[in-house]
């Protein structure tokens, strides 16, 4: 067992390290880096969103039937549940992460408690309607992804009245993750109402004032914490657990290429690029040869997305958000593909490709090392020589 100097991160009664690995998509935290975190009795996240690029056999080539791209991912993600939970062997949890930006977020979800994941984790919006989702499974727990005590206060509220209190919620600073960021705008990132040393206290604050104990509904801090000296600030401040993402999409059992590990061991903070997503969420990423040529040209197609208005056909034939700048002309979202970019980033195309990462240094700079020892050493600061 891996030494664990804080008190346990507690979910539905089970006793975990306070590690949650954050889900990242397409493809890059699957079963074989959730299954591996879960072992190690913490909680291993499958990012839900296209998990067909990862099987062969659901990956029809160049397929444009929305039902069976639907019915694929659906199958997909059934089977990384159930190999994650076989990894896991009865420890730690596996949850499932789920966009609520998705259009099949809701099926997402209830195969998700079909397939036996341990927990649901929602972010990309606000998670209202997941007590509904999840009612024919009431010991799956419910996480949701927040960045603000109103957002923390607007979700349990709403729950409440349905008789429901979220199990965990994650704290998420938009100025610090990867991927998609729970802030109005790019500019909003960095706004000092996001600070672990605000906004903790102040969702402490909100769950004393909604009656809820603490130990009842923890706390967990997501973004750049990569470091013992961060998990231990943000546990000092009340937090139960941190959640990390891109210091476990580089480890040996990361599902995503050896070429994606290493585009974002090699990103320097100044490679690091925040823009809009075409899910009309800012996002931050490395700054590749496709990425910094689309930044060049995103004023240029959103104008021209403004003056054309209307609605175009998806690329795909999916239709994989609720709400997407480049099928929907939204002029203020982003205009490409994402699944496409995202997909090429999996398969380690770094001309083509969107490679989501997170601001901060690595725990292990350019080292690629196991889960096992970036959990110890995020824990207990200890590392041991390179093998």
């Amino acid at each position: 067992m891996i030494p664990n100097p804080f008190a346990p991160l507690i979910v539905r009664g089970k006793e975990l390290l306070p590690i949650v690995q954050g889900g990242m998509g397409v493809g890059v935290s699957a079963h074989r880096l959730a299954g591996s975190v879960a072992a190690c009795n913490a909680v291993g996240t499958i990012a839900s969103v296209d998990l067909r690029r990862l099987h062969p056999d659901l990956e029809i080539a160049r397929c444009r039937d929305r039902a069976e791209i639907e019915n694929s991912n659906l199958i997909a993600l059934d089977r990384e549940v159930r190999a994650a939970k076989e990894m896991a062997r009865g420890m730690g949890m596996v949850a499932v992460n789920v966009m609520r930006a998705v259009t099949q977020y809701a099926d997402y979800v209830r195969q998700a408690c079909r397939s036996g994941a341990d927990a649901i984790v929602m972010g990309a919006g606000l998670p209202l309607d997941l007590p509904e989702l999840t009612s024919e499974h009431p010991d799956v727990a419910l996480i949701p992804i927040l960045s603000d005590a109103r957002g923390v206060s607007v979700v349990i509220k709403r729950w409440m009245k349905k008789n429901r209190l979220p199990d965990a919620i994650v704290l998420e600073h938009p100025g610090w993750a990867g991927g998609h960021l729970g802030a109005a705008n790019v500019d909003d990132t960095r706004d000092s109402r996001f600070d672990f040393r605000k906004v903790i206290p102040e969702c402490l604050e909100a769950l004393q004032k909604l009656g809820i104990a603490r130990e009842k509904l923890p706390l967990i801090a997501a973004g750049g914490l990569a470091s013992p000296e961060k998990v231990r600030e943000v546990m000092d401040l009340g937090a139960s657990g941190v959640q990390i993402g891109t210091a476990f999409a580089v480890t040996r059992e990361g599902d995503a290429s050896d070429t994606f590990k290493k585009v974002l061991r090699e990103a320097e903070d100044e490679e690091i690029a925040e823009f809009t997503s075409v899910a009309g969420l800012p996002a931050r990423a490395v700054r590749t040869p496709w990425l910094a040529n689309y930044l060049k040209r995103e004023d240029i197609l959103q104008k021209a997305a403004e003056r054309e208005g209307g609605e175009r056909r998806c690329t795909l034939n999916w239709d994989c958000l609720l709400q997407c700048g480049l099928r929907d002309k939204l002029s203020k979202f982003g205009q490409f593909c994402i699944d496409n970019q995202l997909a090429y980033a999996l398969k380690g195309d770094v001309a083509k490709g969107l490679f989501f990462r997170g601001r901060g240094k690595l725990p292990f700079g350019n080292e690629t090392r196991s889960v096992r020892e970036t959990i110890e050493f995020l824990l207990n600061g200890k590392l041991a020589p390179a093998t």
